[in-house]
């Protein structure tokens, strides 16, 4: 296993029925593995991104403002397949975190290759509330406003889709109030467990790219099963 991933740390999270799915938050990257727990649906490592980091990113968002990638890469080839996609100007320290993140998602689900996907985005990707038909998604919003998500407490899975019929999310019931939603941090690594993980059917998590503000720039990462 990873090392990051090698020893389990204490974390915070609450103890809901397998009915109503919940969440684990920690600052230490083996809280990701919590995600195997029944009650979960994301698991969520809170980290920090330092200040040279961030500006690295920005300067390159300034210089690829509409980068978008996708590709098939195993923790061997992570670093060399995404500097060439870069065109070896993206900085180390971006090229050397997500080929960590390609290594321990690959751990944590035993895979052999991941499938990274790679956008700067100056509006909302999935602006509706929604569940993915995935196993399980990795997600990381490295610059600008992150991923919102619901919890399953007070949530109508009825109003999702076209049982919204038309009406906004905020109108159509599929949550109580705007205090249920929650977002992530720029820096947060989240694993989101979807429709396809045995035993999850029905209960994904629902979440939805942030409302952009005015002129805001993403840079949106995820994983999923290669």
């Amino acid at each position: 296993m990873s090392t990051v991933l090698a020893e389990h740390a204490p974390i915070n999270h609450t103890t809901n029925p397998r009915s109503k799915p919940c969440f684990s938050l920690g600052q230490a990257p083996n809280t990701l593995t919590d995600i195997y727990q029944e009650h979960i649906n994301i698991a969520v490592w809170q980290r920090n991104l330092s200040s040279e980091f961030s500006s690295a990113i920005s300067q390159f968002i300034a210089v690829n403002p509409e980068f978008k990638k996708s590709l098939t890469l195993t923790p061997e080839s992570a670093y060399a397949e995404l500097e060439k996609a870069t065109n070896g100007n993206a900085p180390k320290a971006l090229l050397e975190d997500l080929t960590t993140l390609v290594d321990m998602f690959c751990c944590l689900f035993d895979l052999e290759e991941a499938g990274l996907r790679i956008a700067t985005l100056n509006g909302a990707m999935c602006p509706r509330f929604h569940v993915d038909h995935v196993p399980c998604r990795l997600v990381t919003t490295y610059y600008g406003t992150a991923t919102q998500w619901l919890p399953n407490q007070g949530l109508d899975r009825s109003k999702l889709g076209h049982g919204s019929n038309g009406q906004p999310d905020s109108l159509s019931g599929l949550y109580e109030d705007e205090s249920c939603i929650q977002s992530l941090s720029s820096g947060d690594i989240a694993l989101l467990k979807g429709e396809r993980w045995s035993g999850n059917e029905n209960l994904g998590l629902v979440h939805r790219s942030p409302v952009n503000q005015a002129n805001e720039v993403r840079l949106l990462i995820t994983l999923d099963f290669g």
